[in-house]
């Protein structure tokens, strides 16, 4: 199975210069922005601080937790995508977090489970709606502690065995993650170790 790492759930309508035209102020300072040609493209700029108005996609975490021929999924509680869908559990990369503390807090989170990252075995984009695009890295994870419940988030948790077969999934990445992860036995690259358990 071949990696797939660009997943699109829409069709984009808006030119870059028409979405740089929606920044109107400065996320710095509230003043008026203009589009001018920047860095080698249109971006937003404020014409009091000169702070050019960047739009960058969302760093998230995507975490397979496997036991055997099995994984965890959660069917989310969502005021904006995938509603009573289910997903590996995920989330963004706080501020002031790594990426690897940021999968063992979501999974926390979502699950209750305490988790030790075993590895990274991919990175995505996700084109999910025109106000959210993100960049995901995917770790795989075995479970160290704790009793799967559904936590923040998700209305549902449970362990599925891989049949090749999904209930309703918010995300196509996550279908094609699981698949290729069990159809390849992925070990992926391996992850820093003091910040891959909790």
């Amino acid at each position: 199975m071949q990696p797939q790492q660009v997943f699109r759930a829409y069709e984009s309508t808006i030119s870059i210069e028409e979405d740089v035209q929606r920044t109107r102020f400065c996320r710095q300072c509230g003043e008026p922005c203009v589009s001018e040609v920047v860095e080698g493209g249109i971006r937003s700029t404020c014409t009091a601080c000169l702070a050019v108005q960047y739009k960058n996609p969302q760093p998230a975490v995507a975490v397979l937790i496997v036991d055997g021929g099995r994984f965890v999924l959660g069917k989310r509680l969502s005021k904006s995508l995938g509603h009573g869908q289910w997903c590996l559990p995920c989330g963004y990369v706080e501020f002031y977090e790594d990426y690897l503390s940021a999968a063992v807090r979501e999974v926390k989170e979502e699950t209750t489970l305490d988790i030790r990252v075993q590895s990274i075995i991919s990175v995505v984009t996700n084109y999910l709606s025109p106000n959210i695009h993100s960049l995901v890295t995917v770790l795989l994870a075995e479970v160290i502690g704790g009793e799967l419940q559904a936590a923040d988030g998700m209305e549902e948790v449970a362990w599925f065995p891989y049949t090749g077969d999904f209930p309703e999934m918010a995300f196509e990445a996550d279908t094609h993650i699981i698949s290729r992860y069990f159809e390849t036995d992925l070990p992926g690259a391996p992850v820093d170790a003091a910040f891959a358990s909790s």
